[in-house]
């Protein structure tokens, strides 16, 4: 029995952000692009793995707040512990 919790997709979530994030930091752009074609943290997007363009967007993301923000944060950061 795994107790392991299922995870939205990347790009799904990368929707979710782009629908509550009206504008992007220019940082965070190209990691929630890649975002888009991703599906599993385990996925790679050419030579970077998910799990840190994943890092890489949060680090890039300080300046977006607000409650969606905060819950998809988490989201992110429960996908790459």
């Amino acid at each position: 029995m795994s107790t392991k919790t299922e995870h939205r997709p990347l790009w799904k979530i990368a929707q979710d952000i782009q629908a509550n994030w009206q504008n992007v930091n220019y940082a965070a752009k190209p990691y929630l692009a890649a975002m888009h074609d991703l599906d599993k943290i385990s996925d790679s997007y050419g030579y970077d793995s998910a799990k840190s363009i994943v890092a890489y967007f949060l680090s890039n993301a300080s300046s977006w707040r607000g409650d969606a923000a905060k819950r998809i944060k988490a989201e992110l950061r429960e996908m790459i512990k």
